[in-house]
């Protein structure tokens, strides 16, 4: 039988980074990891508006461009029929662990463990005890950018029990501790990421060790916010704006922490796996500067401080259950299609300064969107709904600090470490859809006819992607 596989899914760390990074020293584990590894850069087929980690992860655990699978945006990954490269496994009889993949769907009696992503609200962890952990996680995540996480004391309680019998090391323990004395002297409050994926890393080590998956996974975002958030203080002079923030907050060296943070854990991976053990590295898509709306200011985002405040003053009157999702947007779930109709045209009907505030699609009774505003907004601005009320507009909404600064680029780094395998380094791109049937070789598992990629382990590589715009 073939080795067991680590799938470590580390959204959109950038090739042109990484090299840089690892050429600078600052990198040494990845350098190491690479040395010993047959490496690519995959090439995602789709542009912008369907360049996004959501589209793209689904097509690295299906072998589905967004062509095939047809899904567009977070939390509905649950939707979609297609197996994935953990449904394959468990088919077998083998025991898996996803491990915070994003926009997952399993099917029923997955043999193992599932934990979705923190934005999904219709896939369910299993076993049902990651319940209370993967509470915390998605609170934290969901509202990293609010002063207050909406969590009780009992939440907390709930957690820790969790953590202390599932796997809590000294050493997160010990970065917790720093990270809050930082907190309250008020500074690097942006580095708390990194302790989330700490917690995520000691479930997974237990879990690990505990179930014995033949194929595991495991999924961490922080470095994607920072890029997304902080490139601009990195390269500052590729950008007419300059970012204006509390100067005690040093943000040029975060995306280079966010990578030495990454570095660290595929130390850890190695040393958990062991010489028997084919790691696989991927980050599906990447980043490069975001450079529009320089003339204008650059983009500002806004988020609701409290979502169903802003529902109500939208006169949405209807039963609805809400979810937030990435950056600014948020998710509403109606009873009906026709009640979604209605609370959409309520919600577009917002406006400031006569312009539309809101930006939402629906998808039957499902809608997602958020504000559409970008630019630098007076504090006195004054948001208005059908009905002609006014209200302060930061009495519902809040600016996320910084701008956006980091864009989706379509390479991506793929890299495959297996026992037995010399290193070796390709230098044309091969396609996103490839990455699933190299999975399912390095698994021993036939590749499905409705997988058009094939494994690039094998003979016949690259192929040319096909491009999907809109």
């Amino acid at each position: 039988m073939s080795s067991p596989v680590i799938l470590l899914e580390f959204n959109e760390l950038s090739p042109t980074l990484m090299s840089r990074f690892i050429g600078q020293g600052h990198l040494p584990n990845f350098k190491k990891f690479a040395d010993q590894s047959a490496t690519f850069v995959t090439e995602a087929a789709e542009r912008p508006p369907y360049l996004d980690p959501w589209i793209q992860w689904v097509t690295v655990h299906t072998g589905l461009n967004y062509t095939d699978h047809k899904l567009e945006h977070l939390d509905e990954g649950h939707t979609l029929d297609a197996r994935r490269i953990w449904d394959y496994v468990s088919e077998q009889g083998d025991p898996v662990w996803v491990c915070g993949s994003m926009n997952v769907g399993y099917r029923p009696g997955v043999k193992g463990a599932v934990m979705p992503d923190p934005w999904a609200s219709h896939a369910a962890p299993t076993p049902a005890e990651l319940g209370d952990y993967y509470t915390f996680v998605q609170r934290n995540v969901q509202e990293y950018t609010n002063d207050r996480v909406p969590l009780t004391k009992a939440d907390y309680l709930k957690f820790l029990a969790f953590m202390a019998s599932h796997g809590l090391s000294s050493a997160t323990v010990t970065s917790i501790g720093k990270q809050l004395l930082s907190e309250k002297r008020g500074v690097d409050r942006w580095k708390r990421a990194v302790i989330l994926d700490k917690l995520q890393f000691d479930v997974f080590k237990a879990y690990y060790r505990k179930i014995q998956p033949r194929f595991s996974t495991f999924f961490l975002n922080s470095t994607a916010h920072y890029q997304h958030m902080y490139w601009r203080d990195m390269e500052p002079e590729l950008f007419k704006v300059k970012q204006s923030v509390d100067p005690s907050e040093n943000h040029d060296a975060a995306i280079l922490f966010g990578y030495q943070e990454m570095d660290q854990m595929v130390g850890r991976f190695v040393e958990l796996a062991g010489a028997d053990t084919t790691i696989v590295f991927a980050t599906a898509l990447s980043q490069q500067p975001y450079l529009k709306h320089e003339e204008e200011g650059g983009r500002h985002f806004y988020r609701p401080s409290n979502i169903d405040k802003v529902v109500e003053f939208a006169g949405v009157a209807a039963p609805y259950t809400v979810a937030p999702v990435m950056a600014h947007q948020f998710h509403l779930f109606l009873d009906s299609d026709e009640a979604a109709v209605r609370a959409e045209q309520s919600l577009l009907a917002l406006t400031v300064n006569g312009r539309r505030a809101m930006n939402m699609t629906r998808n039957a009774a499902g809608i997602i969107g958020g504000c559409m505003l970008y630019d630098d907004l007076p504090g006195d601005t004054e948001l208005v709904n059908a009905a002609g009320a006014r209200i302060g507009f930061f009495d519902l909404f809040y600016k996320v600090e910084g701008m956006k600064s980091g864009m989706h680029h379509p390479d991506g780094l793929f890299w495959v470490r297996q026992p037995g395998r010399a290193p070796s380094k390709t230098e044309s791109k091969v396609p996103l859809q490839d990455v699933a049937p190299t999975l399912l070789d390095l698994l021993g598992i036939q590749r499905p006819s409705t997988m058009n990629g094939t494994s690039v382990l094998a003979a016949g590589q690259p192929r040319e992607p096909v491009l999907v715009s809109k």
